[in-house]
Formats: C-alpha cells, sequence, structure tokens
C-alpha cells in the first residue's frame, strides 16, 4: 500500500492510500497531490537515510510521498 502524506503541526496527516495506478485511491491520490502542490507544498519520495527525491507528479509506484513546505531561510 502506498501513502501520500503531508508534514503539518500534528507530525503527519494522510492524505490518500492507493495500491497501483488503475484503483481509485490512485486517482485520488493524484488529485490531493495536485491540491497540494497548487497550495505551495513540495512533494518528496524518501530514498534511504538522509535523503529524498523531489517530485512534481505523482509516482504511481512509489510506497511513500511527503508533501511539506518549502525551507525557509535566506
Amino acid at each position: 500500500m502506498s501513502r501520500l502524506i503531508r508534514m503539518d503541526h500534528t507530525g503527519h496527516s494522510t492524505l490518500a492510500e492507493w495500491t497501483g495506478k488503475g484503483d481509485a485511491g490512485f486517482d485520488a491520490a493524484f488529485e490531493a497531490f495536485r491540491r497540494e502542490l497548487d497550495a505551495g507544498y513540495i512533494g518528496v519520495v524518501p530514498e534511504g537515510e538522509g535523503y529524498a527525491t523531489q517530485v512534481t507528479e505523482l509516482p504511481a509506484e512509489a510506497g511513500l510521498v511527503i508533501m511539506r513546505r518549502p525551507i525557509a531561510g535566506g
């Protein structure tokens, strides 16, 4: 089972779950992913301890996709 989560003040919230690209869960996850991007979130897929890859399209095969706010600073 794959999950789309958003990092927030509670730690994280599950936005959607799916088992494959062809199921209704993936369609819901795709829509949620787009909404989060439109709201200013960044999508990342964990790649092991301390590493993640930013994604702009929801990867159906990913086990976990995390939506997070950009890091502020300057």
